[in-house]
């Protein structure tokens, strides 16, 4: 991550990797191909989690969709480092979308079943704006230093997505 926060994934040598872990080249081999490979399986094990943690809530419900929000946020807080890194410019422009993915799955069920939209489409639409939204907004607030709490983060991704700017009195 260290790397990555300087210099793209594409600039980054095995030479360079073990030299910060301190191990040799043949246990770098051992378990990745390469940096990329490396890069990728980090990935994944963000993905699992996020995966793991939007399954463990029923968004159908008001108190339960915040509270998965909340936990998010707080995982992005306590990975802040790695999520800050991979959201860069630096980092893997597929990662991000493979996130908006995973929490577009999870919310164009949820919003389909909870709001009965006639058009699945317009779903579609709505959660991929309010999740691009979100998490260009989690950039932000891991660049600005995380200035607020994550619950407060939670209750601001939370009532623009429900409740859109005029929750805010826009």
């Amino acid at each position: 991550m260290q790397l990555l926060k300087e210099k793209p994934i594409s600039s980054i040598t095995v030479k360079e990797l073990c030299g910060m872990a301190d191990i040799n080249r043949s246990t770098f081999y051992s378990h990745y191909s390469d940096p990329y490979d490396l890069l990728t399986q980090i990935e994944e094990e963000i993905i699992q989690d996020m995966n793991e943690t939007l399954m463990s809530y029923n968004l159908n419900h008001d108190e339960e969709a915040l509270l998965m929000v909340e936990k998010i946020v707080e995982y992005v807080a306590a990975n802040s480092d790695v999520c800050e890194t991979l959201f860069s410019e630096h980092g893997d422009p597929s990662f991000k979308k493979r996130v908006m993915t995973v929490a577009h799955d999870h919310t164009v069920k949820s919003w389909v079943n909870s709001y009965a939209v006639e058009d699945p489409k317009v779903s579609e639409y709505v959660s991929l704006f309010a999740i691009s939204g979100s998490i260009h907004i989690l950039e932000i607030w891991l660049k600005n230093g995380m200035d607020k709490s994550p619950k407060q983060m939670a209750e601001i991704i939370n009532n623009l997505t429900n409740k859109g700017l005029s929750s805010f009195g826009v």
